[in-house]
């Protein structure tokens, strides 16, 4: 566990996060199972240290951009997770009205700016957003996240080269959980260390541990920083781990990993160490761990209520929102 640079409040925050997710990601999968969730959903267990020190370093008013695996990434961006859940449910008091699923999740007014279906697809969205501050003149950052499968899409290469071109705000984070849906880095890149891309267009770069929250928010604080003060790009690689398979219809243990593989990854756990590490400096006690708990499970259980109880989107909703 990296050393802490951060207030007691902040850390205690970054636990009570991180274990949010967790706990809304298990009731996802519950109601998944129950088919009150249908479509794709992609779970971010495992994953909660890489978007919550990201979003810990993050200001009011920056902008965060992800990949489809998006539930984390906006709980961590401070949407409450009773929209968050009926979006999920398909019900027209979600985040997106019901249209867009777990895919699509939005929230403009904290920042976020949504997850992206397409693999790789918000990169030069992230970019252009970037050119735009730096247009202004307003001194926000725009951080993108996206699995370590789309880093071999062309639109990466264009974009990384044009963010640097251009010295724009913006930081690439690589969210690599080993596996690109069920092909292991080693069989789809022909180099492991994925930070080394930045050196094709003299960026910024730094690799950190995705299982620890401390690590990733020190490397995230420098790069927002270099973004905001000096209007150059980072490329963050954050190695992690997904405890549950692809999406939703990916068996938890499938033939591309083994059993004993997650298992000792979960040896890992980015909560359970940072517990600990939080127990350790006495800046968290198991009464107030125990508090926590049952707060989060209470917020998640209501979230699902409000889901349940929502209605679904109209009929004549379905023209609206949309290009004509």
């Amino acid at each position: 566990m990296a050393k802490a640079k951060l207030d007691k409040e902040k850390l205690l925050w970054m636990y009570r996060m991180m274990l949010l997710i967790r706990r809304f990601e298990e009731r996802t999968a519950q109601m998944y199972g129950m088919q009150k969730i249908g479509g794709f959903c992609h779970l971010y267990i495992g994953q909660e240290a890489v978007g919550v020190g990201t979003v810990a370093a993050m200001k009011k008013g920056d902008y965060l951009i992800s990949a489809y695996r998006d539930h984390g990434h906006i709980l961590a961006m401070g949407t409450d997770p009773k929209p968050v859940m009926a979006e999920l449910f398909g019900k027209a008091t979600g985040v997106s009205k019901g249209k867009g699923g777990s895919m699509h999740l939005f929230d403009n007014e904290k920042g976020y700016m949504g997850g992206h279906g397409i693999v790789g697809g918000q990169i030069p969205l992230a970019t252009g957003m970037a050119f735009a501050i730096r247009y202004k003149k307003s001194n926000q950052v725009v951080v993108c996240s996206f699995g370590e499968g789309a880093v071999h899409q062309g639109a990466f290469h264009e974009s990384l080269n044009l963010a640097k071109l251009w010295n724009l705000p913006v930081v690439y984070l690589i969210e690599n959980n080993r596996y690109g849906m069920g092909t292991p880095l080693e069989r789809a890149s022909a180099v492991w260390d994925l930070s080394q891309k930045a050196c094709s267009y003299d960026m910024a770069r730094a690799t950190v541990d995705g299982m620890d929250v401390l690590q990733v928010n020190e490397a995230m604080k420098e790069a927002i920083e270099r973004a905001r003060q000096e209007n150059q790009p980072t490329l963050i690689e954050a190695r992690t781990y997904r405890f549950r398979g692809h999406s939703m219809s990916d068996p938890v243990h499938s033939h591309y990993r083994t059993k004993e593989e997650v298992e000792e990854q979960k040896e890992r756990d980015p909560i359970s160490s940072f517990q600990a590490y939080l127990l350790d400096k006495k800046i968290l006690t198991k009464k107030m761990a125990d508090t926590i708990e049952d707060e989060i499970k209470k917020e998640v259980m209501d979230a699902v209520k409000f889901a349940e109880e929502s209605p679904l989107p109209s009929l004549e909703s379905r023209f609206s929102d949309v290009y004509a």
